[in-house]
């Protein structure tokens, strides 16, 4: 694929509003996004149902019109056009195969449509069949193929148009969870080689952070974080980020000094933690700990009890309520040979170094209520 194929898309202040069928009201779907997406990257928007993810891919791909703001596709604005006029191609969840066709006439619709000359049809056919591993299977109908085998043909069906931007919706939903790991890896692979640009929507985390340059996080229709799969996780910019992305213990925590590393108090001691989101003396926070990022020890400014702890064999699960505080601590202890097992009833302390926790804005108390 040349690389004057490759395009990105731009999102600029793009609503999208519903009205609810039970109350009547308009609510927003989508609201005032604004996302610029790099040609050839691999983009995917990510978050619980109800968040505005598939939306906005709809709009992306002309099946839903946004009410404010204006997207781009490789600089032109692409509001007033239809879907078949966009250079993007749609892979969807339920694969839409035609089942009276084979495989061949399947990929080769589209191209057909455009009434390209049979020996190009052909070629181009055959070039993408290999691309997705498919090359020899022409002839099979698609009602004798395994999912995996129909979510490689609905691939192939959108690449061989060679889409400026390829679009995802959920696309793996319906394999079984082996074999969408196998595919989320295929779909990585053969996006690379084509150098194409894709925006793939998925409410999986793992997926996201498996096959993704850049994560948008959506939350309640607004676009929460936009980040690498790395910074999302090691550096979230809100509660709702942290937790969703993987599992997150939150403490309540006040800053006495402000800078990259910020002094806090929590429960009564000073620590030094990271501090990406700019906090400033006397804000209030959560610090924020991930339960791979420390360990039970003996000595330790963080003080508790053992609630829980059970041997999971990659590592030990540990459950800790710290001295002043009501909430339990998750720890997961990986490769825990050698040390200390704490059982439950013992005290211990948490042992964490500086740049492994961090702080956010709020309150642990006010967000769980």
């Amino acid at each position: 694929m040349s690389e004057k194929e490759k395009k990105g898309v731009k999102l600029e202040h793009i609503s999208k509003i519903y009205k609810d069928p039970k109350t009547g009201k308009d609510f927003y779907a989508v609201k005032d996004a604004n996302l610029e997406i790099t040609p050839g990257t691999f983009v995917t928007l990510l978050g619980p149902s109800g968040c505005g993810k598939t939306t906005t891919l709809r709009m992306i791909a002309g099946f839903e019109s946004p009410d404010e703001g204006e997207i781009y596709l490789g600089g032109e604005p692409i509001n007033e056009l239809t879907p078949n006029k966009r250079d993007t191609a749609m892979v969807f969840q339920s694969y839409a195969l035609l089942p009276h066709y084979n495989i061949f006439d399947n990929v080769a619709y589209g191209l057909k449509l455009r009434n390209l000359p049979k020996d190009e049809i052909k070629q181009k056919v055959t070039d993408i069949l290999g691309l997705v591993g498919l090359e020899g299977m022409e002839n099979r109908m698609t009602n004798q193929l395994s999912g995996g085998q129909q979510q490689r043909v609905a691939l192939a069906r959108a690449l061989v148009l060679q889409p400026g931007v390829l679009l995802f919706d959920e696309p793996l939903s319906n394999l079984d969870a082996k074999l969408r790991v196998s595919m989320r890896t295929e779909i990585r692979r053969i996006q690379q080689e084509a150098g194409i640009t894709a925006i793939y929507v998925t409410h999986d985390q793992s997926e996201a952070m498996a096959i993704s340059d850049e994560i948008i996080i959506m939350e309640k229709g607004v676009v929460a974080q936009t980040d690498s799969p790395s910074e999302i996780y090691y550096h979230p910019k809100s509660r709702f980020v942290a937790d969703f992305i993987g599992e997150a213990n939150f403490i309540d925590a006040k800053v006495i000094a402000g800078g990259e590393k910020a002094e806090v108090e929590v429960l009564g001691e000073r620590l030094t933690v990271g501090n990406h989101t700019g906090l400033s003396e006397g804000e209030a926070a959560q610090l924020v700990i991930r339960p791979e990022a420390a360990k039970l020890s003996d000595e330790g400014v963080l003080k508790g009890t053992v609630t829980l702890s059970t041997f999971m064999g990659a590592y030990q699960y540990y459950r800790i309520v710290l001295t002043g505080d009501k909430r339990e601590i998750q720890i997961t202890d990986y490769n825990p040979i050698g040390r200390k097992i704490y059982r439950e009833g013992d005290s211990a302390a948490l042992a964490f170094s500086a740049e492994s926790v961090y702080i956010i804005p709020g309150t642990a108390e006010a967000a769980e209520e």
